[in-house]
């Protein structure tokens, strides 16, 4: 598979690891967008919103969860954060490999990422 989150998985490519269990992997985003922005991804290949399901959504709670534990030891559950996930090119997706952006740490814009 040609996927770069796989490939980041899989160690093939470095990542700066936020956290890790057996369903999800989070690191800090290269091209930040704020002080705090972390990826968090499926282990499992999921190419986008489109293809959850019932054999899948139980990741996409876990996601939330793991979002909520992040966002309180990267200290920004009390000032706020942002928990993105775009799906298909126009909405900017440009990664076809299921993640949600967790932002935080500044006052964000309130226009559309």
């Amino acid at each position: 598979m040609d996927c770069i989150f796989c490939k980041i998985i899989s160690g093939d490519i470095p990542s700066k690891k936020v956290y890790e269990d057996e369903t999800v992997y989070a690191f800090y985003d290269i091209n930040p967008m704020a002080p705090v922005h972390v990826l968090i991804i499926p282990k499992q290949h999921i190419s986008s919103i489109n293809e959850v399901d019932e054999t899948n959504s139980a990741v996409i709670s876990h996601i939330y969860e793991v979002a909520a534990k992040l966002a309180k030891e990267l200290g920004v559950s009390e000032s706020g954060y942002r928990l993105v996930s775009n799906c298909g090119a126009d909405a900017g997706q440009t990664v076809f490999h299921l993640h949600f952006h967790l932002l935080g740490g500044q006052k964000l814009k309130v226009e559309m990422c």
